[in-house]
């Protein structure tokens, strides 16, 4: 049984991160030391923020370098939030480069997407009604 959920972007600046993160998110670190920051999102569920350069000190040679990859989406963060459109303006404020407005999604949220400083990919969603059948949205697949 999982009694919790960290999720960790590695980052090429962990203070830019940080403070890209802070203002997007509209909440303070939780944990916020050389090597790793932290943001509770809720019971359970932390972000955390590790230096490119710090997990290839933890785990060795043999992972592969992240900086070679800086840039490219290798995953998405997916957040379940009241307001998507508040949300994704608010990362767009703090520098996030958008990708696409909230729209109705054929899996039954609304979601808008953007990509933060370092490439990651993150959506803003909430529950919402299925879209109509032109919604160019509609033909990507569920989170």
């Amino acid at each position: 049984m999982i009694s919790a959920a960290h999720f960790i972007l590695y980052v090429r600046d962990q203070e830019a991160s940080r403070r890209f993160w802070e203002q997007g998110l509209g909440l303070p670190p939780a944990l916020h030391v050389p090597g790793m920051t932290e943001f509770h999102l809720r019971e359970g569920v932390v972000l955390g923020l590790m230096p490119e350069r710090g997990i290839r000190a933890l785990l060795g040679e043999r992972l592969p370098d992240p900086a070679a990859a800086a840039g490219v989406p290798r995953a998405e963060l997916y957040l379940l939030v009241d307001d998507p459109a508040e949300s994704l303006a608010r990362c767009l404020r703090a520098g996030a480069s958008p990708l696409s407005e909230v729209l109705p999604r054929a899996w039954g949220h609304r979601a808008g997407y953007c990509l933060d400083p370092d490439g990651h990919v993150i959506a803003f969603a909430s529950v919402g009604a299925a879209p109509a059948v032109s919604d160019p949205g509609s033909a990507a697949s569920p989170p």
